[in-house]
């Protein structure tokens, strides 16, 4: 059976200069070169390359045979090129300097989620539907596709940092509670306009034609290109474009699923922190108390208070009769003696007092039926209130007591429980089957008042209905 890739296979010797015994020479060579190359100098000699070495990081002088040695290994696995003493940078070379320098800025950066890059593609979008020369087309599209690899980016390392500090079995507590309220309140004001963005940037995307808007930016692209694998490229970045911004809810789940964990996290370490309840756990402590005693006495009184095994107080209990039992009788041979449960907890005998009276329920019953339809009628009330008549914002729900705008917000919660259908609606009913809502994402963000206070949230399209 033949393995099929997707990925074209990565040369053995492509980054193999970061793993030999002269790992950090070669890399400080081929960083010196990608940094020429990036200031259009496409050859150096070595003593360019010596002179070159402090301004990369390299401290130390480099003897030449070292040098020359590190420059014959490049060259050896096909990273340079050299002609008449002069070294420069091959098609693997300049491959190999982008992943060094992807590899340094992944480690030390971190990843965020950028309302200016959403507006930014959205601006781009709106530029490349007008009227553009090829020129300025492609020039439109380049950016276009650079702020969008920026978001991809800068998701997939946020989520991942995100993690990290999720999986952090050792993080401190009030640490972590100063970046769970700011990493909350971040994403709060993240998500508040991102469905308003996320409609300009779709209806944007869906007034353009891709096949046209490519043919005009390869024309203005210039000649040096592959015509068919620049479209094809293309053609990919804008599937990716539209498969962000489409269906895929990746942002909100990415900040809706990230809030949710910082709580959760928060309340296990927090947890943590308490003291264990576990029966082991009271034990260890146990032993530990008894350890520290200096007396014997000092440990009977601590086993006393531990278990609460003090001296007898059912010894002066006797028989309903006690003559019947003879006086030189040993006590294994008599009967037992009734023991009242409270004497352990109280030192005293429970006392039996008079029978009570049985009450007369009617009047109970009659104030229960009476509760029970004044109830009925509140509800009648509230859910006709709540009903719709088709779909609108829970910003326009005004004028509500707050009894009809408790179970309102009750039925929103049931919604945000549920799992979304494939139009992204959520669909939830109350207990009793009578009302069913559905709920779809909030594009913005609602403050509504009752006679009890203030409540901000977003402002979720909701359609109420009776079944």
């Amino acid at each position: 059976m033949t393995q099929v890739t997707t990925f074209p296979p990565v040369p053995a010797d492509l980054f193999r200069f970061t793993t030999t015994g002269h790992a950090e020479l070669h890399t400080a060579v081929v960083r010196v070169f990608g940094v020429a190359n990036e200031r259009l100098e496409t050859v150096l000699t070595a003593d360019d390359v010596q002179q070159r070495l402090r301004s990369v990081g390299w401290s130390e002088q480099v003897a030449d045979d070292e040098l020359a040695a590190s420059l014959t290994a490049l060259r050896g696995w096909g990273l340079l090129d050299a002609s008449r003493q002069q070294y420069g940078l091959t098609k693997l070379g300049e491959a190999a300097y982008a992943g060094l320098k992807h590899a340094l800025e992944t480690l030390t950066g971190s990843g965020s989620l950028q309302t200016a890059v959403l507006d930014a593609i959205a601006n781009r979008l709106d530029e490349l539907g007008k009227p553009l020369d090829d020129r300025g087309t492609f020039t439109k599209l380049m950016e276009l596709e650079g702020h969008l690899d920026t978001l991809k980016v800068n998701t997939t390392r946020f989520n991942a940092d995100l993690q990290r500090l999720l999986r952090d079995e050792d993080a401190d507590l009030a640490t972590f509670q100063d970046l769970k309220r700011t990493t909350i309140t971040y994403l709060r004001d993240f998500i508040a306009d991102l469905d308003d963005r996320k409609q300009r940037i779709r209806d944007a995307i869906s007034a353009i034609d891709p096949a046209e808007l490519h043919e005009r930016a390869r024309s203005g692209a210039g000649p040096h290109l592959d015509p068919e694998a620049w479209l094809r490229q293309r053609a990919a970045n804008w599937t990716s474009l539209e498969t962000w911004f489409d269906s895929a809810d990746e942002l909100q789940d990415v900040s809706r699923k990230a809030i949710v964990q910082l709580l959760r996290v928060l309340d296990r370490i927090s947890e943590q922190r308490r003291k264990p309840t576990n029966t082991a756990a009271d034990f260890r402590a146990l032993a530990r108390w008894f350890g520290r005693t200096g007396t014997e006495a000092e440990a009977h009184e601590l086993f006393n208070a531990a278990f609460g095994l003090y001296s007898s107080r059912h010894a002066h209990l006797a028989h309903a009769d006690g003559e019947l039992i003879p006086s030189g009788e040993a006590w294994e041979n008599t009967p037992p003696v009734p023991v009242s449960p409270q004497l352990r907890a109280t030192g005293k005998q429970e006392h039996i007092g008079s029978t009570g009276k049985v009450r007369n329920v009617d009047e109970v019953r009659r104030n229960r039926r009476v509760q029970a339809e004044k109830e009925r009628a509140e509800l009648e009330h509230a859910w006709s209130q709540i009903k719709t008549d088709g779909a609108v914002r829970i910003s326009t729900l005004t004028n509500l007591d707050h009894d009809t705008f408790h179970r309102l917000i009750d039925l929103v919660g049931r919604a945000l429980g549920s799992d979304p259908d494939s139009t992204g609606t959520r669909t939830a009913g109350t207990s009793d089957g009578r009302m069913q809502i559905n709920l779809r994402n909030a594009r913005g963000w609602a403050t509504m008042t009752t006679q009890k206070g203030t409540l901000s949230g977003p402002d979720y399209v909701i359609d109420v209905q009776s079944r």
